[in-house]
């Protein structure tokens, strides 16, 4: 076996550490053993299921390997000669700003580095953005408001170090499963409290001390309140707030006029007994970290939602210390090194913003001809602006806007109207490659060499081991090719990541002398000497030491800011939009599922795209789990299949952000929200959307199991495409005929049966006593399970019995699957509860090892515990 590779997770903003041993056994060149780095501070070898099933989705399925013009292949130097003359001929005819990159936290910060030298410095805009944008600049634009710069002043050791957690809009079990982990572990060792803030009741409030379920959008009213309570108790840092932050005229003022507990619970719609124990519990536990995320940041107040739990942790002192910080937790493996050398378009470069000392200090760094002078279009504005035909040339990299951005229907009326797209990406066939004039094939995690910074700060080596596929090549690579060919041979004259590294290194410390000084936190100056084997070996460290200790931050007076902060006007129910949909991750998927999709383990825990509805919602609307229901907002629609969940609160629903054209026929979140942003940060808000839901009837329902690596686009209403080991499944349902469906099967040998009294279809295709393909169709009748079925795709000697869809003997359904490292579904587990009398969540994984691996699952199973004993006590009863 060779020796493994230390790696870092493709996924995550929690940054894991990798041992990664390709070629195992010599099992074949695409193939790897996933382990977790029991070196690496971030997980000390711990993984969540979608990093330990990476090496399911290391194979070439889909792969783009050529550059492509149009629909032709093209060599690379025909293909970047293009790219280089169009760019150029649109900033001479139009300006440098009628062209945009559109960039992403999926590339590593040597990639990151290069695309916004070449832009910034270069072409001489700054409409450079990142889908970055649509995850975490609330709270980039917080912290500058606050702190002078964008330093996230945590790191995980003090979620262990804490008394009290706070978890504020983050489903941190599904989303950070290892930080979740890592916080669970704390509070069995130490007792350490744990509060959740969400309008949902998601697996992360499972064991609790408290779920405040308040209603969506009230953030600012909740933590103004609990300041203004902590005010009336005496129990602010008086000394911290004298010396180290400024606080405006009139700010104490306004909070107790506005912001006393009972006015707050109504404004949340909360229980003022459960708010005041909330309260009290953050007075008595001066050791608190704030946990925030997505449902903090998406939203057209994302930055006042920031700095409301920034302005609580400087008004009682909470930073700086171990234990006590608030802390932002991104959502990307490299949202932060994106941040660090200023990958968004409303910042410079190395956590500068456009002040002209700062144009001047970078454009002499760099030598730059065109700096930039100023912000350039943020994401929402950067794609209306490519309607509106103002950006007339974008380069879009390791992103899929046509999927992710809010609106997306008019953002693929931008596409096409653009007159010269170009995408960097690993898949041949997205939903944004679809309007492309080039695709260049960039190099993939296991392909790819360089840099990530992780949530607390962390920088870690992503490692190449496995060669470039077909003509695949790096995107820093191919980014500084480009800027060689417009011109700019000497700038960007890089042979190796490690020369971008030490590039980006000596411009953080470039006249940077820190906070004590009026400068920076980020300085990577130790780092900007190394060579080629020293950045090779070079292992995990942090940045930035503990930020803001000694009380001073990178602001002109050395004092963080308290801001005054706007709760936003909550609307009641609109007549047409009575619901309010939030929208979010699943557990084992990751964005718009172009590497998690591959993955047949992956897929299992949640098949299909689902709207999650309260069941007493559900029953006014006629609405039964497993209907199919179209969503509508006034920006677009989409059929989703129906979740019951007594998670959800009366009057709001949920789905998912993954699924996309290239996988099913519904479940397109990115059509519904509005293009609405925060007014500081250009942040979208997913989490509040006005909608309906509506009942769409069928006909008929069946699924489609076919073998091989060859999708097919299935004739009917509904129909999603579920990886499965040597196939896909496609669950399907229509109207109408549905015989139009037996086109997808292939040719081969045919066995059919017929039940005309349901209206039932079962048909088989077998070549060479192996199955090709099954299809099951009814009317009336019920469907069996799948997991047969797709097990005989592997089987040889298949023959007619095959429709009977189960082997002989007894097989009952294993149920929806829970634990996807050892493939155990939800009726196995029941059953092992009732049978063994099993009374908690390790009996549970001796019994079955459910929940032993990789520790996703552990929240499921707590309430699966909970509500099987439930029903056992009432049977008794």
């Amino acid at each position: 076996m060779r020796a493994a590779v230390r790696t870092t997770c493709a996924y995550c903003g929690v940054g894991c550490g990798i041992a990664a041993t390709p070629n195992p056994n010599g099992a074949g060149e695409r193939s790897v053993e996933i382990r977790g780095d029991e070196a690496h501070p971030a997980n000390a070898g711990r993984l969540c299921s979608k990093g330990t099933h990476l090496g399911e989705t290391v194979a070439l399925t889909g792969r783009l390997l050529t550059p492509m013009i149009g629909d032709r292949r093209a060599s690379w130097d025909k293909a970047l000669d293009l790219v280089a003359r169009r760019f150029a001929e649109t900033i001479a005819r139009h300006g440098p700003d009628s062209v945009a990159f559109y960039v992403s936290g999926q590339l590593l910060t040597e990639d990151y580095y290069v695309a916004n030298k070449l832009m910034k410095g270069f072409i001489g805009s700054a409409n450079i953005d990142t889908n970055s944008r649509l995850c975490m600049s609330s709270a980039v634009a917080g912290h500058m408001r606050a702190f002078g710069e964008d330093v996230v002043p945590a790191r995980y050791d003090d979620l262990e170090a804490a008394d009290l957690v706070v978890l504020v809009g983050s489903n941190t079990a599904w989303c950070h499963p290892i930080v979740y982990q890592r916080i669970q572990a704390a509070r069995a060792a130490r007792g350490s409290k744990l509060v959740v803030i969400d309008p949902r009741r998601t697996e992360t409030c499972e064991g609790a001390d408290l779920h405040l379920a308040l209603r969506p959008g009230s953030d600012v009213a909740l933590m103004k309140g609990l300041l203004a309570w902590l005010a009336a108790e005496d129990a602010l840092d008086r000394d911290y707030l004298a010396a180290h932050v400024e606080v405006p005229g009139g700010f104490w003022e306004e909070l107790e006029a506005t912001s006393d507990l009972w006015t707050t619970a109504k404004t949340c719609d909360l229980d003022p007994q459960a708010l005041l124990r909330f309260f009290e519990l953050f007075r008595d536990n001066p050791r608190t970290v704030t946990v925030f995320s997505q449902g903090i940041n998406q939203s057209i107040r994302g930055t006042d939602q920031v700095n409301a739990i920034l302005n609580l942790h400087l008004a009682t002192g909470r930073i700086g210390k171990p234990g006590a910080a608030p802390f932002s937790i991104t959502g990307q493996p490299n949202a932060m090194g994106g941040r660090e050398v200023g990958g968004l378009a409303s910042t410079l470069a190395s956590h500068m913003d456009f002040a002209p000392e700062n144009v001047a200090r970078v454009g002499r760094f760099w030598a730059a001809p065109n700096m930039a002078t100023r912000p350039g279009l943020k994401a929402v504005d950067l794609f209306r602006a490519m309607g509106e035909g103002r950006i007339k040339a974008v380069w879009i990299m390791a992103t899929n806007p046509a999927v992710s951005l809010p609106d997306a229907a008019r953002v693929r009326e931008a596409l096409a109207k653009c007159p010269f797209v170009v995408v960097s990406d690993v898949m041949a066939e997205t939903d944004t490659g679809a309007h492309a004039h080039v695709r260049l094939p960039a190099a993939a995690w296991g392909e790819k060499d360089g840099t990530v910074t992780n949530s607390e700060r962390v920088v870690s080596r992503q490692r190449r081991f496995m060669a470039l596929p077909g003509e695949a090549m790096p995107d820093w690579w191919i980014i500084k090719e480009v800027g060689r060919r417009m011109g700019w041979k000497g700038e960007f004259a890089y042979d190796h990541p490690a020369d971008i590294w030490r590039e980006h290194a000596r411009l953080t410390a470039y006249q940077n002398d820190g906070p004590a000084s009026g400068g920076r936190v980020l300085n990577l100056a130790d780092k900007a000497a190394i060579g080629n084997q020293a950045y090779e070996d070079m292992a995990p460290f942090r940045w930035g030491g503990t930020p803001f200790a000694d009380g001073r931050f990178s602001t002109p007076s050395g004092k963080a800011r308290m801001l005054p902060v706007v709760q936003m006007e909550l609307q009641d129910p609109l007549r047409d939009w009575p619901l309010t949909l939030n929208t979010g991750r699943y557990r084992d998927q990751w964005h718009t599922m172009t590497r998690t999709g591959l993955a047949p383990k992956l897929a299992r825990h949640r098949e299909e795209p689902l709207v999650e509805v309260n069941p007493g919602d559900a029953e006014v609307m006629g609405l039964r789990s497993g209907d199919l229901a179209r969503v509508a907002t006034p920006q677009g629609d989409s059929l989703f299949r129906v979740a019951l969940s007594d998670g959800q609160r009366p009057g709001e629903i949920f789905t998912p952000i993954h699924w996309t054209d290239q996988t099913s026929t519904g479940g397109r979140t990115g059509l519904l929200p509005r293009p609405l942003v925060d007014p500081h940060s250009g942040q979208p808000g997913f989490k509040s959307t006005p909608a309906r839901l509506a009942k769409v009837a069928t006909e008929w329902k069946g699924f489609l199991i076919l073998r091989g690596e060859h999708p097919v686009k299935v004739p009917c209403l509904w129909a999603t495409k579920v990886a499965v080991p040597g196939g896909a499944l496609y669950e399907i349902a229509g109207n109408g005929d549905p015989a139009r469906i037996e086109a997808c099967l292939p040719r081969g040998e045919r066995v059919e049966a017929i039940d005309q009294a349901r209206g039932s279809r079962r048909v088989a295709v077998i070549v060479e006593g192996r199955l090709a393909g099954v299809l099951f169709l009814t009317r009336t009748g019920l469907l069996p399970s799948r997991d047969w079925l797709i097990g005989q795709l592997a089987a040889e000697g298949v023959g007619a019995a095959v429709l009977a869809a189960r082997g002989p003997g007894s097989q009952p359904d294993k149920g929806a699957t829970i634990c996807v490292c050892f493939d155990i579904g939800l009726n196995q587990i029941v059953a092992a509860i009732r049978e063994q009398a099993l009374v908690d969540v390790p009996a549970i994984g001796k019994a079955l090892g459910a929940g032993t691996n990789c520790g996703s699952c552990r929240p499921a199973l707590a309430k699966i515990l909970v509500q099987t004993n439930e029903e056992v006590l009432d049977a008794a009863e």
